[in-house]
Formats: structure tokens, C-alpha cells, sequence
């Protein structure tokens, strides 16, 4: 067994083995700048171990790779190279191809195991999707968590599974054709168990200070070894997981002044370990065209970021949504119809809320670099009861904005359950130590005091208890609805959609700098999907009923086939059909229609 840790320096070090042969005391020698090791002859996998700073309490490894017993447990040794991996043939998923599936392993299943999504898979498989994206999987206090608590960042939580039940899952997904992305976060510490501060001091830092408070140290007297561990945290997914890439949290929130970004670092470390093609996401609001250039061009080098102003607007369109950040948006299909032809909406003008500017030009950034959708995890369970979009939108209206986001030439990203209109919804939700979770129920509940609905004191009661078993309980998916309506034939369309992606470029991610769409009006948009000889027209009404012209912008085609239609029966428990001709879809209500022209 090697041990190292890093440290501030001057200090006395011990690992003590609690089991195995080797039990006893170890004392670590410095090794440079902060760290320590050791080497200790006959440790065995399963051995369970930790460490001792100057002769106080025993403290888990920061770089655990299993924490069977918990986030304040001992640590214990994994064999990381025992798995027999049967992907050395796979070689990824083209980025043309990619539609992304955002799961919570604890909700996904009833189980909430790796295991129990493994046994999924192949539904995922049989829907389409092409990458399976993980919520961060990072150890947490308790026994259930969002992940974004996460303070062991090397092992997958044990609530989970052991870490050989990740890897079986990646290794599922990858025989069946499956990405599988991590979401990982860098930016923050949860608030129990975050032992490595103790370790190393200089992990956080006043000098800047974000949304979660101190800042990860990144630029300040002893940032090389923070960024080191991070660095290695990154590659330790690739290298031990097989992970096909990465989706980096809040990179807005990873305040760093030095002369190469830690993103940028963490992009070119990442590529140069696997030995496959990587995809690398951040989530980032700033729509930052920089981070998605080539390194050789001064841009961080990123795949993909997620792009939320897509959501916000269809939200606002449908639901009227008109607090916080949506207040940034009109809610019209000309807003849209700019979104899909540049890839954001913000590109450098001032917002409406803070009259700041807000984005860059992103006429060199590729559509299929904007990752967008109409529901995640953030915009669902960032609302007071978690409630999601099709739970406030009639099924007709839902019907429309699935269409228009699995025809965009940007990234689709789906939201486990959504492709059924799951009826579950997906809470915020903790199982923190009880003055903490005191807490964290208390400033849940005076977030949404300025909500006139939750102005009362005994309204903002009724807000979901994120510490209640039953707000984790209640954002499971039920899958018995599958098989009823209209989950039955919501999840037909989604098929139908993603099939239609798979079988024809030219509804898949773009390469092109730009899209083809326009605004019919204030509630429809009319988009063009061509490559090669193939070319689609997509009309989506997302308000009301009424005439959408097939305009003047196209070619006449000589023909136009009608590939699908929201009402069509298989789709529409109560099928209402809209009136398609060569020069107008006539809807009697919200819908969408797919086309495709013939010359």
C-alpha cells in the first residue's frame, strides 16, 4: 500500500491500519511540497485505515477511495486495477450523436444503487439517448444527498454501492453503446465532513468568496496542491471509471486570477489521460464563447456549456414564469428563434434585470457546443416544491417544447423521467447532522419568503423539509406509470424523436456556427434542419392555436411529408390534429409538427 497525503508542512503525520496484517501505526515522511507518504509492505485491499495529525483525532483520507462507513468513517483500501473491464474496444460516441440523460442514482431507481441504474440501462439504450449523465457521486454526510454536498471527492458515495458497482455500470453502458458522463464539483465543500481543511488549511481561501462562501483556493499562497488534487480528482474518473467525460459544476464560482485557468489546466490533463475522446461540460451562466475555443486559440478548450438561456425562455413562453433571472427574458418566439440561430440568447448586452452586460459573441462557437433543455435538475429542484415543467403546462404545450428541443442543433439534455412526464417531482433534499439540517431547513424555507405565495410564515411551512425522508421518498421515479396514460405515449413521442435523431444527421447536434429558425409570430417558431441532401422543417406552437405560414425564408419544395405530428394518436391520448398543407400548418392548439421536404 502507498499512502500519501498532502499537508501543510511541519507536521506530524501517522496512518493507522485499524485491520489486516499490517495493523498498527505508520508514520509518513515529507515528500515536498506538502505532501506526505509512505510505503507499507502487505496492507491488502479492504484494509481500513486513517490518518493522525499531530497525535490528534483519527481523520478519513482526503483522497479516499471508499468510505464504507461513512464520510467520518476510516477509510479503506481499493484494489482500483482488480476490475476485469470488458470496454478495451470502445471508443466513445460522436458529439453529433449526443443526447445527454441527467440521472440522481439515489431517485432514479427504488433501489437507489448503482447497481439498480445498471439493471436500467438498457431502457436507456431502447430510448435513444446516446450519454448517460450522473449527478456528482462524491461521498456526503448521511445517507442521502443531491451530490453537491460532497466532501470525500474520490469515492463514490457507499449509499450508493461499492466502488466496483460504478464501475460495472460504465461498463454496462459502454456494451451497450452508452456514454457515461460524471458531474463532478470543484467550486464548493458540503458543510459536514469536509476534514480536508484540517489536512491542508490553504484549500480555501478569503481572498475571493462565492455563493457557498470562501472560495477554493486556486491562486493564493498554496494553490499548486489544491489545484494538483483537483487536477487529480479529474483524472482519477477517466483513468479508474472509464468515465467518457466530465461536467464541471458552477465554474463561475471557480474564482481564479492566475495567468492559466484551472478549467483550462483540468481540459488538457484530462485528454492527455484517457485514452479515448473525452467530453468535457461546464455549467456556466456568463455564455462565455472563451471557454469552448481551442487552448492554441486562448480559449479553455471545453466541449460543451450548459446554455440556460433556452430553458429560461421556453419557461417564461409556457409557464409565465417572470421571478429572479427569468425577468432577463420577454418569453417570445423572437427570443427563441435569436436562441436557436446563435446558440444563447445574451451575447453581450445588458440584461434587463441589472442593465449589465452579460455573454459573448458566439458566432465561432459551434451549435452543438450549447448543451441546452427544458428541465434539470437546478430548475426543477430549485423551486420551492420541485415541481416540473410539465406539471404546470397542459400535455399539449409539453408536447411542443419536447419536440423543439430534441430538433435544435444544439446538445439535448433530458431529465430523468421527463420522456414519460414522470408525475414525481424532484425535491431538494439532505440528511445533514441535525443542527446543520436545522439550518439548511430554515434557509430552504427564507429563500422563497418574497414569493407572494409563500409570504405567509405558515405557507413557507408547507415547503418541502429537505432533512424529511419523505422529500427524498417523494423524488423517486415511479415506473409503474410507464405503462399508463399518458405516460405511455409521451414516452412514444420521445422514442419517436430521439429514433428520428439517430436515423438522420440532419436532426442531430450541429457543426455550423449558426441554426436556421424564425419567429411565426409571438408563440410559434419554424426551424430548418438540413445537411447533405436531407431537409427538415420543424413548426412548433408553443401558445395557443392558430395559422403558422410555411414562409417565404424556404425553398419550394415540391413535396412535403409529414413525418409526425404531436396529435398524432399515438402520441395524443385525445388526438386533436393540426391542418398541415405545403403552405401552412393550421393548430388547433399548442403542438408541433416535423416535416420533411422533397425537391
Amino acid at each position: 500500500m502507498v499512502a500519501a497525503t498532502a499537508v501543510r508542512p511541519q507536521r506530524r503525520v501517522e496512518l493507522v491500519l485499524q485491520s489486516g496484517a499490517r495493523a498498527g501505526s505508520h508514520p509518513l515522511q515529507p515528500a515536498g511540497e506538502g505532501a506526505y507518504e509512505t510505503y507499507i509492505a502487505g496492507a491488502r485491499a479492504g484494509d481500513r485505515y486513517a490518518y493522525r495529525l499531530d497525535g490528534g483525532d483519527l481523520r478519513p483520507d482526503p483522497a479516499s477511495r471508499h468510505q464504507p462507513d461513512g464520510v467520518h468513517g476510516p477509510s479503506q483500501v481499493i484494489a482500483a486495477d482488480s476490475y476485469p473491464w470488458r470496454d478495451a474496444n470502445w471508443q466513445g460516441r460522436d458529439a453529433r450523436e449526443q443526447v445527454l440523460y441527467e440521472l440522481h442514482i439515489g431517485t432514479f431507481t427504488p433501489e437507489g444503487t448503482f447497481d439498480a441504474a445498471r439493471r436500467r440501462l438498457p431502457y436507456l439504450a431502447d430510448l435513444g439517448v446516446t450519454t448517460v449523465e450522473l449527478m456528482p457521486v462524491a461521498d456526503f454526510a448521511g445517507s442521502r444527498n443531491w451530490g453537491y454536498d460532497g466532501v470525500c471527492l474520490f469515492a463514490p458515495s457507499r449509499a450508493y454501492g461499492h466502488p466496483d458497482d460504478l464501475r460495472a455500470l460504465v461498463d454496462d453502458a459502454h456494451a451497450l453503446g452508452l456514454s457515461v458522463m460524471l458531474d463532478v464539483v470543484y467550486n464548493h465543500l458540503g458543510p459536514e465532513g469536509a476534514y480536508i481543511t484540517q489536512f491542508n488549511p490553504n484549500y480555501v481561501t478569503n481572498r475571493h468568496a462565492t455563493a457557498w462562501g470562501s472560495a477554493i483556493n486556486l491562486d493564493g499562497c498554496g494553490s499548486g496542491l489544491v489545484r494538483r488534487f483537483i487536477l487529480d480528482n479529474a483524472k482519477h474518473w477517466i483513468r479508474e471509471y472509464h468515465v467518457d467525460g466530465l461536467r464541471l459544476d458552477a465554474t463561475h464560482a471557480l474564482v481564479d486570477d492566475g495567468p492559466v485557468t484551472l478549467v483550462a489546466e483540468l481540459a488538457a490533463d484530462v485528454r492527455r489521460e484517457a485514452a479515448w475522446p473525452v467530453t468535457l461540460h461546464a455549467e456556466d451562466h456568463r455564455n462565455l464563447a472563451a471557454m469552448l475555443h481551442a487552448t492554441q486559440e486562448g480559449g479553455w478548450g471545453l466541449d460543451g456549456v450548459w446554455a440556460d438561456d433556452f430553458h429560461h425562455i421556453i419557461r417564461r413562453l409556457v409557464a409565465g414564469d417572470s421571478r429572479g433571472y427569468y425577468q432577463d427574458y420577454e418569453g417570445t418566439a423572437a427570443e427563441l428563434a435569436d436562441t436557436i440561430r446563435q446558440g444563447w440568447l445574451y451575447a453581450g448586452q445588458p440584461t434587463r434585470r441589472t442593465n449589465v452586460p452579460r455573454g459573448s459573441d458566439a458566432s465561432r462557437v459551434l451549435m452543438r457546443q450549447s448543451v441546452v433543455c427544458i428541465q434539470n435538475h437546478d430548475q426543477i429542484g430549485n423551486r420551492a416544491e420541485g415541481e416540473r415543467l410539465h406539471h404546470q403546462v397542459d400535455l399539449a404545450t409539453w408536447r411542443a417544447a419536447s419536440v423543439l428541443v430534441l430538433t435544435v442543433p444544439m446538445t439535448p439534455l433530458l431529465f430523468m423521467g421527463q420522456e414519460w412526464g414522470a408525475s414525481s417531482p424532484f425535491q431538494y433534499f439532505t440528511d445533514l447532522e441535525r443542527a446543520l439540517g436545522v439550518a439548511v431547513t430554515e434557509g430552504r424555507r427564507h429563500e422563497f419568503k418574497d414569493f407572494p405565495e409563500f409570504s405567509d410564515p405558515g405557507a413557507r411551512e408547507r415547503i418541502p423539509d429537505p432533512q424529511a425522508i419523505g422529500t427524498f421518498e417523494s423524488s423517486k421515479l415511479r415506473w409503474d406509470e410507464l405503462a399508463r396514460q399518458p405516460h405511455a405515449s409521451t414516452l412514444a413521442l420521445y422514442k419517436r424523436l430521439l429514433a428520428l435523431r439517430d436515423a438522420h444527421p440532419a436532426l442531430q447536434a450541429s457543426d455550423r456556427y449558426e441554426g436556421e429558425a424564425w419567429a411565426m409570430g409571438p408563440d410559434a417558431v419554424l426551424m430548418r434542419r438540413r445537411l447533405a441532401s436531407e431537409c427538415f422543417l420543424i413548426v412548433a406552437r408553443l401558445r395557443g392555436r392558430g395559422v403558422v405560414p410555411l414562409d417565404s425564408a424556404f425553398e419550394r419544395a415540391s413535396t412535403l411529408e409529414t413525418v409526425l405530428t404531436t396529435e398524432d394518436s399515438e402520441f395524443a391520448p385525445d388526438p386533436d390534429p393540426p391542418e398541415v398543407t405545403t403552405s401552412s400548418v393550421d393548430f388547433r392548439r399548442p403542438g408541433a409538427v416535423v416535416l420533411r421536404a422533397h425537391a
